[in-house]
Parts: C-alpha cells; structure tokens; sequence
C-alpha cells in the first residue's frame, strides 16, 4: 500500500511540474506562385550562436538575453528560414521554381542565396530586430551577384511570443525584397 501511495504522489507531481510548453513558426508573406520561373536556392543558412536552439530569445535590456524555457520553436530554425525566405523571394521574383539547401544539382539553380542569420530576436522595447548577411551566387559558375548586410527593426503589433514571431516573420519578407531588388 504504501509502495502504490508514493507511486501515486509521484506521478502527480511529475504532471502538476510539467509547464505548457508553446510552439510557434516562422510564416511567409504570402504563398509563392504556382508553375515555373527563374530558379532560385536559399541556404544554407548560418544562425548566430545564440539564436541557434530551440527556444525563442528576447533581449531584456542592454547587453542581456532571455531564454523562454517554455516558448519554442516548432523545428529547426535555420530551416525555417530558408523555407520563408525561399516562399518570400519567389513571391517577390514571381518564380514558383524555389528551393531549399541542399538540392540535387548546381545546375538546375540560375540563382543561390546564403544567409549568416546575426541577429533574430525581439527587444524589451516593442520591437523585433533582424540582422543578416547574405550572398547572392549565379549557378553554376558560382560567380558572386550581390552581397549586402540587411539591418531592420519591426514593430510587435502586441505584447507577446505570437507578436514577436509575426513581427520577425515581416523581417524575413523585407529581407526577402531586399535580396529580390538586387537580382532583378
């Protein structure tokens, strides 16, 4: 009996120590056009440290960081990335032909884009920051098109993880249009 009363107690305060853990996603600005087009590939994608594991990072002030134990993302972030990015610069190159590293063949790509992700994070201030340099590389010679560090601030629309996941998401379609710009 009092094997099946410890048992007991401590099944229950392993359920009442588990927190709810909330997962989010970065989103594109908009689906990228069904058929064919220039070809384009996004990746591979290099995170800043920092940003680089699975939960949501905010900066409270200054020089220090907070980790949100319970807010996370729903997979990898690097990946993610490149996904929008990629939805975002087919949208913006009307090309429905766009591709995430790694693909098959150099050959089958007119344009690659790598990404070394510097700063992703929201501020105790209300806003989001994103800082990125990419490259932009004709295949399959591989010769260098365009290089540029894109630096941004968006404003959360409220207070919150959601918000603050929505407001880096509109970073990563402003990069988006910045990288489309210099291709065009």
């Amino acid at each position: 009996m009092n094997r099946f009363i410890i048992l007991t107690a401590a099944v229950l305060l392993a359920g009442c120590g588990q927190s709810n853990k909330s997962f989010y996603v970065l989103t594109a600005t908009g689906p990228v056009p069904s058929g064919g087009g220039i070809a384009i590939g996004v990746g591979p994608i290099s995170l800043a440290e920092y940003i680089d594991r699975p939960n949501l990072v905010t900066q409270k002030e200054g020089n220090q960081l907070a980790v949100a134990e319970d807010h996370r993302w729903a997979g990898d972030l690097s990946a993610s990335i490149a996904r929008v990015v990629a939805a975002d610069l087919g949208r913006d190159l009307k090309t429905g032909n766009v591709r995430t590293y790694p693909w098959m063949r150099d050959d089958e790509i007119r344009y690659q884009v790598t990404l070394d992700i510097r700063q992703l994070h929201s501020e105790a201030d209300g806003y989001a920051v994103l800082e990125a340099g990419w490259r932009a590389y004709s295949l399959p010679e591989r010769s260098l098109k365009a290089s540029q560090t894109f630096t941004a601030r968006e404003a959360l629309d409220a207070d919150g993880f959601n918000a603050s996941v929505a407001a880096q998401s509109r970073l990563l379609g402003r990069l988006s249009e910045n990288i489309a710009t210099a291709l065009r």
